[in-house]
């Protein structure tokens, strides 16, 4: 059998959802993590965890939807003003736009015939030329029109999911430092999970991004803790 016939590819597409997850819940199951850790610390009561962290987790979600859709916009506003100033250059400096395609052939190897044929079959629609000098002159792909909105529910929704995993242990414990334990185990066990997976789907190898992702969170989950006894005494 010709193996060319049977070969997939296998690269992964990184989509804007699944970035807009993995920076939700990066900071989801983190910050409030450590937020709890460090309440607990202080050797205040478990309502009292409960509240700031519900507290923490709506204002984190709103302010990463918030900075998740200013980033989606701001790529969006680029992406036109870059494209208006490539339609001045198409209708105002054509031989200019000519020869800036000519050498974009030609570093990839074509022959100065060919680069020719192009360029002026190109020249004959305006739209697909601007385009072209888009992506490949620029590197700036047309970003989705909806692309700041979702990102902004994505980011938002993924925080909030994230921060309940280490809050949900306080609603049941009797004492804060019983459920800092169930809180760190489960969070632990979360931050693994989620740093195999994001490893994994991104090329890299998932056993050490499991444990890279579960250390930064143990790390500043027991730094706000210690700093919180430390003021508490």
């Amino acid at each position: 059998m010709n193996s060319q016939a049977i070969h997939k590819e296998t690269h992964f597409q990184s989509s804007d959802l699944v970035t807009d997850i993995v920076i939700g819940m990066s900071d989801g199951l983190t910050v409030p993590f450590a937020l709890a850790a460090g309440l607990s610390g202080a050797g205040i009561g478990t309502h009292t965890v409960v509240t700031a962290g519900l507290a923490e987790i709506v204002a984190g979600s709103i302010a990463m939807g918030l900075g998740g859709y200013l980033a989606g916009k701001t790529e969006i506003d680029h992406y036109n003003s870059e494209y208006k100033r490539e339609q001045w250059e198409v209708d105002n400096l054509p031989d200019k736009e000519k020869e800036e395609v000519r050498q974009i052939f030609e570093e990839m190897g074509m022959s100065p015939s060919t680069q020719k044929l192009i360029v002026d079959e190109m020249a004959q629609d305006k739209g697909k030329w601007v385009e072209f000098m888009m992506r490949y002159e620029l590197g700036l792909e047309k970003p989705d029109a909806k692309r700041a909105s979702n990102s902004a529910m994505n980011i938002g929704l993924s925080y909030i999911v994230g921060g309940l995993v280490p809050l949900t242990p306080y609603f049941i414990a009797s004492t804060p430092l019983e459920g800092l334990k169930w809180s760190a185990a489960v969070t632990v066990l979360c931050l693994l999970t989620f740093g195999f997976f994001k490893a994994r789907v991104t090329g890299q190898n998932p056993w050490t991004g499991a444990i890279k992702v579960a250390v930064i969170g143990s790390v500043a989950a027991a730094a706000a803790y210690l700093i919180a006894g430390l003021f508490n005494k």
